[in-house]
């Protein structure tokens, strides 16, 4: 088992990885369930305290995939994670029931769902597994949210839906502790909005739930820095984990997990001096 390099009260590091031809950072280069594997391998080295497994993007205006492809691309990739890496914790990135049952039974033990559990059949899946579950706000399909961004109250918007989405879970019997929260940074959202969902983190931890930020690489960072290609945005991206983590989310996503955690380690040594 890899040692957690970061004390107990900074936020677990959860590396990404997409098994997808068309993610805005680095659709493609991990297609191939075996480079998935060893990717996935590699962040676990470098410190991931688990691994987002995910097979469909949800970039603006990604297309939609069937589900006999996402069960394809993403079941072999936990499997021979699960074998390559037996102690870590894993992550099916879907909104979809079917593939969120299939990745469970194949090693995972969270289910990342972009649409809050929201798709026919989820929660009943989701009752029916020792799982944990992220739930994200975002709105419409990949293919229009950016379209509408107005909201008369952002905070408070997303943190109503967040509630009750629990409130639909726990109803049906799902355990509370089980809950994690995402804004859904970029989903949805102008650019100055994701900044201030960051900083509204102990609104959205107030609910009772860990808060998981997911800004890493995306749109709005380029926004902001200017820098055009998702890859070169590493800086702008840990600037905004650091961000998170002082504002007291539970768990980061991302991309580059030893920069961030080297980041953390920084930061935390600063804070604990304090």
């Amino acid at each position: 088992m890899t040692p957690r390099r970061l004390p107990a009260g900074a936020p677990l590091i959860m590396g990404i990885v997409n098994v997808t031809p068309d993610s805005f950072s680095d659709g493609g280069r991990f297609l191939d369930g075996s480079a998935a594997v060893a990717h996935g391998v590699q962040l676990w080295e470098e410190g991931a305290d688990w691994l987002d497994v995910g097979g469909e993007s949800t970039r603006p205006g990604a297309p939609p995939v069937s589900l006999d492809e996402e069960l394809a691309r993403v079941v072999p990739v936990i499997e021979g994670l699960r074998k390559a890496v037996p102690d870590a914790v894993l992550s099916v990135d879907t909104s979809k029931a079917e593939v969120a049952h299939a990745a469970l039974h194949a090693g995972a033990s969270v289910v990342n769902d972009v649409c809050a559990a929201e798709a026919p059949g989820m929660v009943d899946v989701l009752c029916a597994h020792d799982t944990s579950v992220v739930l994200m706000h975002k709105r419409g399909t990949p293919q229009a949210m950016q379209k509408n961004t107005s909201y008369g109250d952002l905070v408070e918007e997303v943190a109503a839906y967040l509630k009750g989405r629990v409130e639909v879970l726990t109803e049906a019997g799902f355990p509370p502790e089980r809950i994690l929260l995402d804004a859904g940074l970029g989903f949805g959202k102008d650019v100055l909005d994701n900044p201030r969902l960051i900083a509204a983190t102990p609104r959205l931890a107030a609910l009772g739930h860990p808060v998981l930020v997911g800004a890493s690489r995306k749109r709005f960072i380029g926004a902001i820095t200017g820098v055009d290609q998702p890859r070169d945005r590493v800086a702008g991206s840990l600037g905004a984990a650091l961000a998170a983590a002082r504002y007291g989310a539970r768990v980061l996503r991302v991309h580059d997990v030893a920069a961030t955690i080297h980041a953390l380690q920084v930061f935390w040594a600063c804070i604990d001096a304090e």
